[in-house]
């Protein structure tokens, strides 16, 4: 394994070279991601797809199917419905509250990848009687994770996990009853998607689309570096409405943002801050 891992081995000056080729060819910008996590990533496709830096480069440049295959291993981040559910129980409570006095209240979920976040926040609406005024925004830089966060079709392997996880937060109602069973998958119930809405969205380069009382980014800005956390930062500053809020993942801050002092905190534990001005 030492051998593999050596012969598909990414230096850090290789790697820039990667970023910038990457760019100019597919209009994929990674320039301000984690480079230890980039590194990572790279390396890991290398040797699955047992390629040299030059057959990379090959691949990105005449390879839209590789290109697809590629945005999809680099950008996926590990999620669960009702992952954390404590944070969500916070949510329920402090959160929430406000919410119910906007006439419509619009959700964005920044990074969802395959939709569990989306649809545990849809669970959470229904469960306070706030669904059908609301209305629940997934955006992602990986079209194949879209794809699937539109169908809304999971393993039981892996909705028995989400069970888990949502027994915790609830003990008084069932997650089976917002899913469907066939064979080995389950499907979110089509009352659940209705007000949900995917689509692509890079936050290292797009910009604001619409005006949230809520946005949950959660283990994303892990990846990337201090400076395109600020940017990102400042997007979502800019997608909020006053008074709105944001929740941010277990290892996320807003610690060296700029305009720190224009939220305030409304849960330390769970990372989640007001807009204030």
């Amino acid at each position: 394994m030492a051998e593999l891992t050596n012969q598909y081995t990414l230096t850090f000056e290789e790697l820039e070279k990667l970023i910038a080729m990457i760019k100019n060819s597919t209009g994929y910008d990674f320039t301000g991601y984690s480079r230890s996590s980039l590194k990572r990533r790279f390396t890991r496709i290398m040797m699955l797809k047992r390629l040299s830096v030059f057959d990379f480069q090959h691949e990105i440049i005449n390879s839209p199917e590789f290109v697809r295959w590629f945005i999809d291993q680099v950008t996926v981040n590990v999620t669960e419905m009702f992952r954390d559910p404590h944070a969500f129980k916070a949510l329920k409570e402090l959160v929430f509250p406000y919410l119910k006095s906007f006439a419509h209240i619009k959700i964005w979920s920044a990074g969802c990848a395959t939709g569990e976040e989306a649809y545990s926040l849809a669970i959470l609406l229904k469960l306070e009687n706030l669904y059908d005024r609301s209305f629940i925004y997934g955006t992602d830089i990986s079209n194949d994770a879209l794809q699937k966060a539109r169908k809304g079709i999971y393993n039981l392997k892996k909705i028995q996990s989400y069970i888990h996880n949502f027994q915790q937060y609830s003990d008084e109602h069932n997650l089976s009853d917002y899913y469907t069973v066939d064979y080995n998958a389950a499907a979110i119930s089509a009352a659940l998607k209705s007000n949900i809405f995917f689509s692509n969205h890079n936050l290292a380069t797009d910009y604001v689309f619409n005006e949230f009382q809520l946005i949950l980014c959660r283990n994303v800005l892990i990846y990337f570096n201090l400076e395109l956390q600020n940017e990102v930062l400042k997007l979502f500053y800019d997608s909020l409405s006053l008074f709105g809020f944001i929740c941010l993942g277990s290892k996320e801050t807003m610690r060296n943002f700029p305009l720190k002092d224009h939220f305030r905190v409304i849960s330390k534990e769970y990372n989640i801050y007001q807009k204030i001005k």
